[in-house]
């Protein structure tokens, strides 16, 4: 089932918990605001997960890449070994699936990779919309990874961007979509803003952690200075 721009990404939350953790060793949704346009040709965007970039244009190569949507005629996914698209739970063939919030993305379920399909059926694509994809991808330090992507796509499947994407910094974990927290899912999604409101909304995020870190060290020196003129 797709979404339409009456739901929210909530892009940010994960910012504020990544500078709350202080760097601590733990599972956690890792989140990649992108908004970059997947070219129409037969070369694509290459995508190399782990390390955020992208690269397009004819004959490009990113080293270690990952994910390669593209087509002129169509969208298309040409993965990396050990990369693959979820398709619709219960379905066994084809590419990814365009899938329903909350739906689990994990090794139990089916990972492939080609064109997708366009239409009403549970499953296919829908223009004019966002599209909720899941993936699988091998880091550079190794293990599968589970995540999940929002592409957005205009009134031709020729017509799409790669507004985010998610995915679980412990191998082997599953994540479900539309979750931005480890091991959960987010029952009430709301409206996905434009690309650049997203984006505003992470750094506002990060922005709101550092305060509270700031706040925190600032308390933690008045009580140490408190306990040395006492």
């Amino acid at each position: 089932m797709t979404r339409t721009s009456s739901q929210t990404l909530l892009l940010g939350v994960g910012a504020v918990g990544a500078v709350l953790g202080g760097g601590e060793a733990q599972a956690a949704v890792i989140q990649w605001v992108a908004g970059i346009v997947i070219p129409a040709d037969i070369d694509g965007l290459y995508i190399k997960i782990d390390t955020q970039q992208t690269l397009a244009g004819a004959g490009a190569a990113l080293p270690g890449w990952d994910l390669n949507p593209y087509s002129a005629t169509s969208l298309t996914f040409f993965n990396a070994t050990g990369t693959g698209m979820m398709r619709y739970p219960g379905v066994t063939t084809g590419s990814a699936g365009s899938l329903d919030w909350g739906t689990e993305v994990g090794p139990a379920r089916s990972f492939g990779s080609g064109a997708v399909v366009v239409g009403s059926n549970p499953g296919n694509w829908s223009l004019n919309a966002i599209n909720y994809i899941g993936f699988r991808f091998v880091a550079d330090g190794g293990g599968t990874h589970y995540g999940w992507a929002a592409i957005q796509v205009g009134s031709a499947i020729t017509t799409r961007t790669f507004v985010s994407l998610n995915y679980e910094s412990v191998a082997s974990t599953p994540i479900f979509i539309g979750s931005l927290t480890s091991g959960a899912a987010d029952p009430n999604p709301s409206a996905v803003p434009e690309t650049s409101t997203v984006a505003a909304g992470a750094l506002a995020g990060l922005a709101l952690g550092a305060r509270f870190v700031v706040q925190r060290r600032r308390q933690a020196t008045r009580r140490g200075s408190d306990l040395v003129q006492a």
